[in-house]
């Protein structure tokens, strides 16, 4: 079983102190004996012990920086939410195809925030600007949020601060089982905790650092039994040898201990962009992961930024197949889309 994150090196920075909660994650992490520094801005972390460049990027994987979130401007979140809710950046998985590889470039350190109350305060009045509609808010889009706040505790804090709202909702993903302390959160049935799943195959070749597959199931009943509506996130979804069967596996796994009542599934085919592709080969440079241009279709993105996706043919039988399985396994779940 895997052991919960604990970072090597812990920054701080100064105005993170200003506030009880950077005072208080200090005091945690000095009593767990880690290497505190202190830095002006987590723009001037450079000091990332290894020899070389994959070194720095694995070791900066198991940074932390302590910090205050300056930007209180939500991104958009679609198609999952209206809203991306800031409560960290970066994460500690080595996921070969995630999009954080270049999102985050050559600041893959993982990032929380201790100015969560000014961050709430601007949910509220996002909240407040779409009534009577319901606001949804998404909490994973730059980190897998689960798998550091066994430390934090921010997203158990913001689970509550939603669950006191009438119109608001809360939705994040995770590949992490560590749970446990987030059962007891009063939710409200506000929050759709979702778990990102795969066959067997991709968990094992493309997911290093992260929950193992029976984990993530386990975990997800754990938090059913707590209440909480959830979903999964099958993605991304791979075309690797054998993988009819391998998906077919997956949802039966999930089908024999799941119920499918107020359920949700979320479809994302793999893609990848010129840049991602790049620094994925510098990064694993043993991936098994295929990217090649010649073989794909090209999708214009937002912000001009064109990705590769599966051809026509190949995207409309990986949607067909999951939506097969789905329905034979979970009658009653929601697909909410594929993309």
């Amino acid at each position: 079983m895997m052991k919960p994150f604990i970072p090597q090196l812990v920054y701080i920075e100064p105005r993170a102190l200003e506030y009880p909660l950077g005072v208080e994650w200090k005091e945690k992490f000095e009593k767990m004996g880690i290497d505190i520094r202190y830095t002006t801005s987590h723009n001037q972390v450079r000091n990332i012990p290894g020899e070389t460049p994959l070194q720095k990027y694995r070791n900066a994987k198991s940074t932390l920086v302590i910090g205050v979130r300056k930007t209180l401007k939500f991104d958009t979140s679609k198609p999952s939410a209206e809203y991306a809710i800031p409560l960290a950046t970066g994460c500690m998985g080595h996921c070969h195809y995630c999009y954080l590889q270049t999102t985050l470039g050559s600041k893959p350190y993982i990032r929380v925030y201790v100015n969560l109350e000014e961050i709430f305060q601007q949910a509220k009045q996002y909240i407040e600007e779409r009534v009577p509609e319901i606001t949804r808010f998404e909490a994973s889009c730059t980190s897998d949020i689960v798998g550091i706040d066994h430390l934090t505790h921010s997203l158990k804090k913001a689970i509550e601060f939603i669950g006191e709202t009438k119109l608001g909702r809360l939705r994040f993903t995770t590949k992490y089982h560590y749970v446990d302390h987030l059962l007891d959160a009063k939710h409200n049935g506000n929050t759709r905790f979702r778990f990102s799943i795969n066959s067997d195959w991709v968990i094992r070749h493309l997911e290093p650092g992260t929950s193992r597959l029976d984990e993530r199931i386990s975990a997800a009943l754990k938090v059913a039994k707590a209440g909480y509506p959830i979903g999964f996130v099958v993605a991304p979804l791979y075309r690797h040898d054998g993988w009819k069967e391998g998906y077919r596996k997956l949802f039966k796994k999930l089908g024999d201990v799941i119920e499918d009542d107020n359920l949700t599934f979320e479809l994302i085919q793999h893609r990848f962009t010129k840049p991602a592709k790049k620094v994925i080969e510098a990064r694993y440079p043993k991936t098994k992961l295929e990217m090649d241009e010649k073989k794909r279709k090209y999708k214009w993105g937002r912000y001009g930024i064109g990705k590769y996706v599966y051809q026509t043919e190949e995207e409309r039988e990986l949607k067909e197949t999951m939506e097969q399985y789905i329905h034979y396994y979970f009658p009653n779940a929601i697909i909410e889309y594929f993309t």
